[in-house]
């Protein structure tokens, strides 16, 4: 099995070296290309206006300068010789990627370019880095090769894409896998704090309130929260069918008038 590796965090990110590990238990035909420099949030940004440039920094191990959406193009056409992937996995995120912030995700961007692409793909994240204590990839490690393994025994559509959740802690505390809806939280936790530079001016730096909100059963907040693996199969089909079926009893013909 050939699979391609790619991150938002940066080519030399701690995850993606456990990422590599977890690949390398299923299979010894891997390719890396990631971004040269930190792409979180850049959700499915694909660079247009500026040159991407390639930096082959060993065999089949590739930096780009762009997006994870440009890593996984350029990987799957362009810098992986002979056959296409088999499989894309993205991450291992530092930090979960859950509800309304996988619009967001790099991570689960490449999945998804991955898949617009025609080949199977999984992105992986763990939480528990930005609450104030030291984490580390253990738990994605232990778990991770079983839940892709079994993943692609089972299968999914073509035009769907698997985010994996993995709880922060001790593997030792991880009992249960659930497959989750994707959930919404009851509150912002996104921000911009103002802050002043040593010039005297404001400047605006974003991030996140570490803040839990109380969601359902079912869904992948709730899972995290109660320390289960959250396995999650999503697609960029973003119609509302209610509203569509609602809509078209009431408007539609002729344009109406102002």
């Amino acid at each position: 099995m050939r699979i391609l590796l790619t991150n938002d965090d940066g080519i030399h990110a701690e995850g993606l070296e456990a990422l590599e590990r977890i690949a390398r238990v299923l299979s010894d035909d891997i390719w890396i290309v990631a971004p040269e420099y930190e792409q979180s949030g850049a959700s499915r940004a694909l660079t247009l206006s500026d040159p991407v440039r390639v930096r082959e920094l060993g065999p089949r191990r590739f930096a780009v300068t762009g997006t994870p959406t440009d890593c996984v193009l350029l990987g799957v056409n362009d810098l992986i010789e002979g056959a296409r992937p088999d499989l894309v996995l993205s991450g291992v995120n530092r930090g979960a990627n859950l509800a309304e912030d996988v619009t967001v995700s790099g991570t689960v961007a490449g999945a998804i370019e991955g898949m617009a692409l025609g080949v199977p793909s999984i992105a992986l994240s763990q939480w528990g880095f930005y609450d104030g204590a030291h984490g580390d990839y253990a738990t994605a490690e232990a778990f991770g090769p079983g839940v892709v393994r079994r993943l692609i025994e089972i299968g999914w559509p073509a035009d769907v894409v698997m985010n994996v959740n993995f709880p922060g802690g001790s593997p030792d505390d991880v009992r249960e896998v659930e497959v989750t809806r994707q959930g919404f939280r009851d509150m912002q936790i996104r921000h911009a704090e103002k802050r002043l530079d040593l010039r005297g001016r404001d400047y605006y730096w974003m991030g996140f309130r570490p803040l839990r909100s109380n969601p359902p059963e079912g869904t992948d907040l709730r899972a995290l929260y109660d320390g289960r693996i959250s396995v999650t199969p999503l697609h960029i089909d973003l119609t509302h069918t209610p509203t569509l079926h609602a809509l078209k009893g009431r408007l539609g013909g002729a344009p109406p008038k102002a």
